[in-house]
């Protein structure tokens, strides 16, 4: 039986299992290989590693891994959690396998539910994004749009506003309201009478076309869609959630469940208005949790 095992290996699960590492934990780390930046080809805002491939950091992260003897890594995803803190917990493996452990750290984080817009998925983390700190930067004096509702839409201007270029919104599914038109105008923005019909990759950035509305733009902002869990263990396990779809923890990652924490884009505290999803986040998060394992870990052995 394991001490912890931590389950997804993005910044949240990696970060967690070296700190458990460093600590002589015995530690089983599972990379089921979905990631919510998958498709993305370089980080930013990530300080040593900005423009570093996501790909890139995770096959650091594990080669220095590999130099601590008490971090097992496996490739595989979980079907089902079971067990307590008080008896431990047993997980079942895809490949029907099971393994143990003392306490549980879920690092699975969420997935982008995206708009129903013909050619959005084949952009995401390309040339269509949802992050002005990930991915605003690169974009300054260039033309962008931004699919969305008015009010999400606006907060976007706000970021984006000071050093883009020329800004086209665009409505999803129903056109924007007269009053709403106005107050994106007020901010600066041009805005397209017609939802958006499709977006398609063209040399120099994205082709929008909606209506008689034909727009080229560097890049898009999605102010439109939804996150969800995603993994089924929060419901599973009964976690309590909040607002926001996450997982509720407190300052050091335990979630209601005792033994059960939870670190990254699928967990936050109920102080913050809701997900502050960013790589380095993600990776304190998991330090934290890890921390509060391995606490939680003494005051059952003193």
């Amino acid at each position: 039986m394991y001490d912890a095992i931590v389950i997804g290996a993005g910044p949240a699960g990696l970060q967690a299992a070296l700190t458990l590492g460093r600590m002589h934990r015995s530690t089983l780390l599972l990379d089921s290989g979905e990631y919510r930046n998958g498709t993305v080809l370089h980080m930013h805002n990530v300080i040593a590693n900005d423009g570093t491939a996501p790909a890139e950091f995770r096959a650091t992260a594990r080669a220095q891994l590999a130099a601590y003897a008490d971090v097992d890594v496996r490739d595989i995803g979980v079907e089902s959690i079971g067990g307590t803190e008080d008896d431990g917990f047993e997980l079942t493996l895809d490949d029907g396998s099971t393994v143990g452990a003392r306490r549980v750290i879920l690092a699975t984080g969420v997935a982008d539910d995206l708009p129903d817009v013909p050619g959005l998925d084949a952009l995401w983390g390309r040339t269509a994004f949802s992050c002005p700190f990930c991915d605003g930067h690169e974009h300054a004096g260039k033309a962008i749009a931004i699919l969305g509702p008015a009010p999400r839409s606006e907060h976007l201007i706000g970021l984006l506003g000071r050093f883009v270029g020329e800004i086209t919104v665009f409505p999803v599914g129903e056109a924007h309201s007269d009053d709403e038109q106005r107050a994106l105008n007020a901010l600066g923005a041009r805005v397209s009478d017609a939802p958006v019909e499709a977006v398609a990759s063209v040399e120099g950035g994205v082709r929008i076309t909606a209506g008689s509305d034909e727009v080229t733009v560097a890049g898009v902002f999605v102010a439109a869609g939804s996150v969800r869990q995603r993994a089924p263990f929060a419901e599973h396990l009964g976690l309590r959630m909040l607002p926001s779809g996450a997982i509720e923890i407190d300052d050091f990652g335990r979630t209601s469940m005792p033994g059960v924490s939870a670190a990254g884009d699928l967990a936050h505290r109920a102080a913050l208005p809701g997900l502050m999803a960013s790589v380095v986040m993600a990776s304190a998060a998991g330090q934290l949790a890890a921390i509060g394992v391995i606490q939680s870990l003494m005051a059952t052995e003193h």
